[in-house]
């Protein structure tokens, strides 16, 4: 962390290469760098350098990197390819050890000699270099702001619309080989209300890799989820080594593309990304304790997981519904993944037996697992065979299909709450499902969301989500690192329940 640290949280940014044309990207960074230093998000001291202008932005231009005060300790470089090496050399003379490349033009073209030069310059001067062919660097927490990618378009009739917005402070790391996917991807975690610690956009990764970032993403206190995009491995056994000692503290998640001959072929037209044989990345995956994505949506599923509850010690799942064919649904998938859906007969069967005799839930209501309260389900209902299913021997986790539409759920945002109250009283894994995108489930959701119950549109996105936290949970039992997880995991529920940012 202290080898990256100005990569995080910079005393003084210069962005070379700034310019003067509101589309160009030296101007775009340079304006969300010092909108964040007056709203004072942002702690750094921000500079521009262009030798052709005396201010940008109404903030005073410096004609070369030499002319920059001693306090800069991080560079933006934005100047056109064929000068990015001469820049990294000025850089070095100049005491400036780091430096994001957001150029492109270099090996993802073709100009592989180009890009051998710029890491001889950058080794000769002792800079550190994330990119080139990046977006470069969004870290909420410490208002450092590099992309070139502006927040907002201006329609020709003159509405203003939220174009690329940025996730708030939370505890959910992303590393991007790809600037798009990784700007597309902090749409999403906007509009899902994932929060985020720190983005790395790492581009050819000329330098700095994931490798590095992972380790110094293992040592930073505003993280807790770590996810990738990634289209190759360069240090695979470095990557195995680092990446299994990271996954016992802290749940990382991969997608990784270039999982078929034509997608490998357009990682390499991208970003010169020879992404390799698919097989043997699932097999470093599993060896090291990351859990695999599939696609962006899943991605951003397992991260909310991973985040909020703790990995079951087992792959038995409750299942609590007021939907028959939603349970089924959820039994369906639980299955398929290789979770099991175990008919109670124990404790569990008797307690909910004595609930159906007292009244509390309906006498026919199937109570076998799925349990299913039906359409006459109350909230009554679902916090008593809640209580009893988490305080089963025979339940490793619990999937909670409170479906808003029936008549005894009065105010689906109170339900949640309680839901939510009586998980915290227990170590196993509570995730949640509420159907639809009326105003009412979308509320449903967004309060368990809240109050650190992940919450999900369909039982199946539930349900794979679950299973990522039941393989993370059996690979930290084999390693013996379950313990010492959960006890960090605990501390930080406390933390995010009496603590949001």
């Amino acid at each position: 962390m202290e080898k990256l640290a100005s990569f995080f949280n910079p005393r003084g940014v210069a962005v070379v290469g700034a310019s003067r044309e509101p589309e160009k990207p030296g101007h775009v960074i340079l304006r969300m760098l010092l909108e964040n230093r007056q709203r004072g998000v942002l702690r750094a001291d921000v500079y521009p350098v262009n030798p052709n202008a005396d201010s940008i932005l109404g903030v005073r231009c410096y004609k070369s990197v030499r002319e920059l005060p001693d306090s800069v300790d991080l560079a933006i470089i934005v100047v056109p390819a064929k000068f990015v090496p001469e820049v990294v050399l000025e850089l070095g003379a100049k005491g400036i050890r780091s430096a994001v490349v957001i150029t492109a033009g270099f090996s993802e073209v073709g100009n592989v000699e180009l890009e051998r030069e710029l890491l001889e310059a950058a080794r000769k001067a002792g800079v550190r270099i994330i990119g080139p062919n990046c977006i470069g660097i969004f870290s909420p927490w410490s208002g450092l702001d590099t992309l070139f990618i502006p927040s907002t378009k201006e329609l020709k009739d003159g509405r203003v619309l939220e174009s690329a917005p940025r996730p708030a402070r939370g505890y959910v790391a992303l590393i991007s080989q790809s600037g798009a996917v990784g700007t597309a991807a902090l749409d999403y975690m906007a509009g899902e209300g994932i929060g985020l610690s720190h983005f790395f956009s790492i581009g050819n990764k000329v330098d700095v890799d994931e490798v590095e970032l992972l380790e110094a993403l293992r040592a930073d206190h505003s993280t807790r989820v770590i996810l990738l995009y990634l289209e190759n491995v360069r240090r695979g056994r470095e990557f195995v080594k680092v990446a299994s000692e990271v996954t016992k503290e802290k749940p990382v998640v991969a997608l990784k593309a270039g999982r078929t001959a034509a997608g490998r072929r357009a990682a390499a037209s991208h970003t010169a990304a020879l992404a390799g044989v698919d097989e043997v990345y699932n097999a470093a995956f599993e060896r090291c304790g990351i859990v695999r994505a599939a696609d962006l949506e899943e991605l951003f599923d397992f991260a909310k997981a991973l985040l909020y509850q703790p990995p079951p010690r087992g792959p038995r799942v409750g299942i609590l519904t007021d939907g028959g064919g939603a349970g089924v649904m959820a039994t369906d998938m639980a299955e398929m993944l290789g979770l099991t859906v175990p008919e109670l007969r124990g404790w569990a069967r008797e307690e909910l037996e004595a609930l159906q005799r007292k009244g509390v839930i309906p006498g026919y209501a199937p109570i076998a697992n799925p349990v299913d309260l039906t359409g006459s389900a109350t909230d009554e209902m679902f916090t008593a065979a809640l209580t009893v299913l988490l305080s089963s021997d025979e339940i490793d986790s619990v999937l909670v299909l409170s479906l808003h539409q029936v008549p005894g759920i009065p105010d689906p945002v109170e339900l949640a709450r309680k839901v939510a109250e009586i998980s915290r009283r227990f170590d196993k894994p509570v995730l949640a499902v509420d159907t639809g995108w009326s105003d009412a489930a979308v509320l449903m959701r967004r309060e368990y969301d809240r109050l650190g119950i992940p919450a999900y549109p369909t039982p199946e996105r539930a349900v794979k989500a679950l299973n990522a936290l039941w393989r993370f949970g059996s690979y930290l039992l084999r390693k013996g690192s379950y313990s010492s997880y959960m006890k960090s995991y605990l501390e930080f529920r406390e933390k995010f329940v009496t603590q949001k940012p």
